[in-house]
């Protein structure tokens, strides 16, 4: 059964990276239509910059800028049906990076576009931490016979530091901080698996010796059957609730890896959420393939974030 919701906008370029802001507008990122835009309260639609590329994640950092996750760039199919999904590295594709948006003139830069040498291959989700930093995910592209083995970088706000934390791991996507930000999460597109990474402190891994990935993680839920899972959002209960492909729902995942629930919508590719609202118990969500922004009544109150909700 489809979650009751309202519609808040339509006719969005694959809309991604939603951040709920203090003004009762969603900011978010259009990956096909490169653009972040701004959407009211009464559903109307501005563009605030054209970033080019494939603006994937979003979120506000230090001095209210927007840091863009660009995965730089897609190729697009549309179905008999009408949706559009993103499909193979481009021809014109160069690399991935982190770009600064100003919200209000719209002026952006690049912060980030490789590591230790090694170009960004497709950013996708970011989220901040106390410190200055920020935590990052790299899906990685993929072409007609082989794709990018995914990584997870921690960077500083202001550019002088970028550090590769995790690799390899598999189509990393969405990345979340619990309420004491204490663990990490990392959610797989294919295997729709949801991990957790124990932090000593910001940046900082603490190693589990895992013995079959040999990754410093622990897994918190999967799903079965034909499901992936996109980006993600934590609540104040900790809760993970996670974008699921195929599904179309977000998935509720507690911290100990139960699955409270999915709320399902009318879209396959639910890929994002956030929250908003006097309480922050709104859920904005993005339903990408058939272009629209929407909004349902969260359980519980999401999590304050970093530079938004203070």
């Amino acid at each position: 059964m489809t979650t009751p919701y309202k519609e808040i906008a339509s006719d969005l370029g694959f809309p991604e990276g939603p951040i709920a802001m203090p003004d009762g507008s969603i900011l978010l990122v259009e990956i096909s239509g490169q653009t972040l835009k701004r959407i009211t309260p009464d559903g109307k639609q501005h563009v605030v910059a054209r970033l080019g590329g494939s603006p994937n994640g979003a979120a506000m950092g230090p001095g209210g800028k927007i840091y863009v996750a660009n995965s730089g760039g897609n190729t697009w199919s549309k179905r008999p049906e009408g949706r559009v999904l993103p499909g193979l590295q481009p021809a014109e594709y160069k690399s991935g990076s982190i770009q600064i948006v100003d919200p209000e003139t719209g002026k952006f830069e690049t912060l980030y576009d490789s590591c230790d040498g090694r170009p960004l291959k497709g950013p996708n989700d970011l989220v901040f931490d106390n410190a200055g930093g920020f935590w990052f995910t790299d899906t990685g592209k993929t072409r007609e016979r082989d794709m990018d083995r995914g990584a997870v970088y921690y960077a500083k706000a202001d550019g002088s530091k970028i550090e590769e934390k995790i690799f390899p791991i598999d189509r990393p996507n969405g990345c979340g901080l619990s309420p004491d930000g204490k663990t990490l999460y990392v959610t797989e597109t294919l295997t729709a698996r949801c991990w957790a990474f124990d932090l000593a402190g910001p940046g900082d891994i603490i190693s589990a010796n895992h013995p079959y990935r040999g990754e410093p993680g622990r897994l918190i839920a999967g799903l079965g059957g034909y499901q992936m899972f996109d980006s993600l959002a934590v609540d104040s209960a900790g809760h993970i609730c996670v974008a699921t492909l195929i599904t179309g729902a977000i998935s509720d995942i507690a911290p100990d890896g139960e699955i409270v629930g999915q709320y399902a919508l009318p879209d396959p590719n639910v890929t994002n959420i956030c929250f908003g609202g006097d309480d922050l118990r709104t859920a904005y969500v993005t339903l990408s393939s058939t272009g629209k922004l929407v909004s349902f009544e969260w359980p519980r109150p999401g999590l304050k974030l970093e530079y938004l909700n203070k």
